[in-house]
């Protein structure tokens, strides 16, 4: 890679400090510029010791103890941190409704001249269940707060667990699906008023022609991973005057083995204009 050249991965890591020594030979391996890591599932403090610091990184994280939780490490800089969408929540929103913008579930910064956010939406548990309506809450606010940040000199990228499969070609079965959430007209329609701010998909854009990018999760359950019975929930999306696309890949072998989470690594190569 040149130096305009930056790696930028993201991660649903299932708890950092139940999987660092995956994530440090993931590091070793991949060496990617900035890292954005979701459900972390611990506090700052918490982060194990010389995980990032002796691999050259600058960290910026936000957590509340065992569960959600967000990273990011960079080796391009780090400043001007951003950690709450909760200003940008939608007028007129139900006060009945879980208040998931005070979980710690987006944090953002200036890393190699890109506005970066590491985000990890909510999962919305069952259709027309109260956290499913206040995860479409969460994404007015989230995509408030992206408006606002598109109108600012750097470039955005968000990456991260979104918890939602953009079209039916990115699960494995639709029909299998009917009901549930993340796959839902409300939810798309989340998604797309997101990427209608001027995002491009990453991982889709760069995607062979016809082809729908790889899926990031798989389920423990039933031996999902080996059937292939996945989706693919997490995305990088990026403005296009951040640069070009140069490549992208999910890493599947981080999936497998002993004790994995049950998302992989996903990463692209983003040529930084000159």
């Amino acid at each position: 890679m040149t130096a305009r050249t930056l790696r930028i991965a993201t991660w649903n890591v299932n708890g950092l400090r139940a999987r660092a020594e995956r994530v440090a030979t993931w590091l070793d391996a991949a060496q990617p510029d900035v890292v954005l890591l979701q459900e972390t599932k611990c506090d700052p403090s918490q982060i194990p010791e010389g995980l990032f610091s002796t691999r050259s990184y600058e960290v910026a994280a936000l957590g509340a103890g065992g569960r959600n939780g967000v990273l990011i490490a960079s080796r391009h800089g780090l400043s001007e941190v951003q950690e709450s969408i909760a200003d940008y929540a939608p007028q007129g929103g139900d006060a009945t409704l879980p208040d998931l913008l005070s979980e710690p579930r987006l944090i953002s910064a200036i890393c190699g001249g890109l506005r970066v956010a590491s985000v990890y939406a909510p999962n919305g548990r069952e259709v027309d269940a109260p956290h499913f309506h206040a995860k479409l809450h969460w994404y007015g606010a989230l995509r408030a707060w992206s408006a606002a940040r598109v109108t600012e000199p750097a470039p955005l990228l968000l990456g991260g667990d979104f918890n939602v499969a953009p079209t039916d070609a990115d699960v494995w079965d639709p029909a299998a699906l009917v009901g549930a959430t993340h796959v839902t007209p409300r939810e798309r329609d989340a998604w797309n008023a997101l990427v209608n701010l001027g995002l491009l998909d990453a991982a889709q854009a760069v995607a062979p022609d016809g082809e729908r990018a790889p899926f990031t999760w798989w389920d423990y359950r039933g031996g999902a991973f080996h059937r292939g019975w996945g989706m693919r929930i997490d995305h990088l999306l990026v403005e296009a005057r951040a640069g070009a696309i140069v490549s992208s890949s999910v890493d599947r072998d981080g999936r497998k083995g002993e004790s994995p989470s049950d998302h992989a690594a996903l990463m692209i190569d983003v040529a930084r204009p000159a």
